[in-house]
């Protein structure tokens, strides 16, 4: 499978103090979910941060389809931990703000979005408000508006963190839904290891700060997956793999002065 992105010895520092992330390597295939799991202030916000140009890296290089950008800013659709809706706006005119920054015409913003409602399960909610959704529901949305983007590569921080585990598993399969109709290459950030799994089609464990790779394991499970996969030996082995080195991460100490 082609690399759609590379990130190469990544390096991020704020002043002389705090070093977040130290000779990242990593790499996304074309059409790949791909999860990076990690303890807290391991740099995986940092990361995705460096990735969608909301800040330069202090090392490193970040290749999109073999070339290194002059800007990463606006190469990639990146959905931050919060849904971030604005509430002055319906939902169909936050599913279009994205649109409309790039500069598309208000009206076929608005096309454009109405035609992939229905897809994400949002139809008959549009002249909503947002503070009248569930959280599942302000999810899609602000998933909707990162997909609108039409950007090859998205990125995803935590996305289903804030939500219940019924409606976490719902998202997941409803995520599956719409990436096995598009294939875009996804980049997912969670501390949930079963999340990670369940979604992936590879994982990254980052260690403790300064973050870097620690370990890449492939999830050779059969797709469509469904929750009934979660309780089969295959999948337990697999977070087994997963779980022991982050769990190590997780109690190391940073370097002094982090």
């Amino acid at each position: 499978m082609a690399a759609k992105l590379e990130v190469q010895a990544l390096g991020k520092s704020f002043g002389d103090d705090v070093t977040a992330l130290r000779g990242v390597d990593l790499v996304v295939g074309d059409g790949e979910i791909v999860s990076i799991v990690g303890p807290s202030g391991c740099g995986k916000s940092t990361l995705l941060n460096i990735l969608a140009g909301l800040q330069r890296p202090s090392a490193g290089s970040v290749l999109f389809d073999g070339v290194r950008p002059d800007t990463l800013l606006g190469v990639t659709g990146y959905m931050p931990q919060r849904d971030c809706l604005m509430p002055w706006r319906t939902v169909l005119d936050n599913c279009t703000l994205g649109l409309e920054l790039a500069g598309v015409p208000r009206r076929a913003a608005r096309d454009r979005a109405r035609a992939e409602l229905d897809r994400f399960g949002l139809l008959g909610f549009e002249d909503h408000w947002p503070a009248s959704l569930s959280g599942g529901m302000r999810q899609r949305a602000a998933l909707l508006r990162t997909f609108l983007a039409g950007r090859d590569v998205l990125l995803l921080d935590e996305p289903f963190a804030s939500l219940d585990a019924l409606t976490r598993w719902q998202m997941r399969a409803w995520l599956l839904d719409v990436w096995d109709a598009a294939r875009t290459t996804i980049v997912f950030v969670t501390h949930d290891v079963e999340e990670a799994v369940y979604l992936s089609d590879r994982v990254y464990v980052m260690s403790g700060r300064p973050g870097t790779v620690i370990l890449e394991v492939t999830i050779d499970l059969l797709r469509p997956r469904t929750p009934a996969a979660v309780v089969t030996p295959a999948f337990a082995a697999l977070q087994e793999r997963l779980l022991a080195p982050l769990m190590s991460a997780a109690t190391s100490q940073p370097e002094a002065g982090a």
